[in-house]
């Protein structure tokens, strides 16, 4: 038999008859209700106009304070095949009533195609990582069959953004959803609809929009409003709203699987130890099975978070062994967790960048890592956490207790609403039991450099740096790592 026959009979796939191509114009036109003025194939889907390569649809989406439109030259010089927009351009294009519009529409016909086994994700802390370590473990199993929304595009722009990246042969995706307000998940989730919807914990972030933890919590439980029949909610066990999540979930008539340290959890911790390189070895009940694995991510956040990934993974058909090989190898990410070697006296200091959120439970899980790693000195850089409303005062002060705990030598915190916590540790200064926490607070990130550089990184410190997006410490991260180069 020669080779041309072999490849001839070669096993057929049921994916041999999807699109190469992302998108085209007939299936966008058909999607949109656009009307396109050339032929074109398509390998991505942007909206941002800096962020276009070659073989992208650019949406000139209309913001509050921009519209896209102004920007379609620039897309088209970034190598954009062709432009979605309101109005005639001067180039390829397709032209709707709507931009925003089309992009959901085009998210759902993404969804409606598809033969990929869905994954919704939401929750108030983690949920960015855990879709990230799903994803691994996902793509791993698949080969690269998976499919996810990227960075944090889990909002009513995001997602159907994310959706409609999905190529048509993928075989699983993995969807973040995330809120600020009552109902916005809902809508979320009905356009994801996910055969898995998982929450990784209910925490006081958006306490300020939605008053209490049990409305954030029924919030965070619309996700189950999107489950395709048959589907499976996976939630945390040890959390103070369990029966909450739990009931919401029965509502929907779908599978429940819980995960945790509790008793009468699915996915139940049994055993963990500290392993080499600071991650640690897990060991987990699954009911029928016991596995044993490695996270190479600190923390014991990231035990509970492997084990909603295992429990995802299962209910996703995936592979439980490609899953532990992902967790092992998968470090932190950039303003999640990532470790960063950086230039200080007399040698190399360790810089923890969590700088692109915070909340209470976020707070305390990150201060409670750097209590664990081996440092000369902990120093913790803290922004403001934001969205806290009146509640916000009460919840800066109590961090005194978790950073007394780290045993950090010196706090940067930085913004006005850490004045709270500015008061809570100048009390602990004027009692004559122990010793003062030496701290300085800061209006800024610039501000907040200096007095990081006045006190001085030394061969072996461990720095923290973590706070919510909008007060900028990302910034504080860039200028520590460009010491470095």
């Amino acid at each position: 038999m020669n080779a041309i026959v072999r490849i001839l009979e070669w096993p057929g796939d049921l994916t041999d008859d999807l699109p190469q191509a992302l998108w085209d114009a007939v299936s966008v036109a058909r999607a949109t209700r656009g009307v396109a003025n050339a032929d074109f194939q398509l390998s991505g889907v942007e909206i941002d106009s800096r962020d276009v390569v070659p073989g992208d649809l650019f949406f000139a989406l209309k913001g509050e304070t921009t519209d896209g439109h102004r920007f379609v030259d620039r897309a088209y010089a970034a190598g954009a095949t062709a432009v979605v927009v309101d109005r005639p351009v001067d180039g390829p294009h397709m032209l709707v009533e709507d931009t925003t519009i089309a992009l959901e529409a085009l998210g759902r016909a993404a969804r409606e195609r598809t033969e990929a086994t869905i994954i919704g994700v939401t929750g108030s802390v983690g949920k960015t990582s855990v879709k990230e370590a799903l994803f691994a473990a996902l793509d791993r199993s698949s080969r690269g069959a998976a499919h996810r929304s990227v960075k944090s595009y889990n909002n009513h722009v995001g997602v159907p953004l994310s959706l409609a990246r999905m190529p048509a042969r993928a075989q699983f995706g993995i969807f973040e959803m995330g809120m600020n307000h009552a109902g916005e998940i809902s809508a979320l989730t009905r356009q994801v609809r996910p055969h898995v919807a998982l929450i990784t914990a209910i925490a006081p972030a958006h306490i300020e929009m939605l008053g209490s933890e049990e409305a954030i919590a029924d919030a965070k439980a619309e996700v189950f409003e999107g489950l395709e029949p048959g589907g499976t909610a996976i939630i945390p066990s040890d959390s103070n709203h369990y029966r909450r999540l739990r009931d919401a979930a029965k509502r929907h008539g779908v599978t429940i699987v819980s995960f945790g340290r509790a008793d009468h959890a699915d996915v139940r911790l049994l055993d963990t130890v500290p392993a080499p390189g600071g991650g640690s070895l897990v060991t987990a009940d699954m009911g029928d099975r016991r596995l044993c694995y490695t996270i190479a991510a600190p923390g014991d956040h990231w035990v509970i978070n492997s084990l909603a990934v295992m429990a995802a993974v299962r209910a996703a058909g995936g592979d439980l062994g490609a899953a532990g090989l992902a967790l092992g190898e998968m470090g932190g990410l950039a303003g999640r967790g990532a470790r960063i070697e950086i230039e200080a006296e007399g040698g190399k200091a360790l810089m923890i960048d969590e700088s692109y959120n915070a909340n209470p439970a976020s707070m305390r899980a990150t201060l409670a890592q750097l209590a664990t790693t081996p440092a000369r000195r902990r120093i913790a850089v803290l922004g403001s956490m934001k969205e806290l409303g009146t509640h916000g005062p009460d919840f800066h002060a109590a961090l005194a207790a978790p950073i007394a705990e780290a045993k950090v030598d010196f706090a940067v915190l930085v913004g006005e609403e850490m004045q709270a916590l500015a008061e809570e540790l100048g009390k602990s200064a004027q009692t004559a039991l122990g010793k003062a926490l030496p701290f300085a607070h800061c209006a800024g990130a610039d501000e907040a450099l200096e007095a990081l550089r006045g006190f001085g990184l030394e061969r072996g410190d461990a720095v923290l740096v973590k706070g919510s997006n909008s007060v900028g410490l990302g910034a504080l991260v860039a200028a520590l790592t460009d010491q470095e180069s």
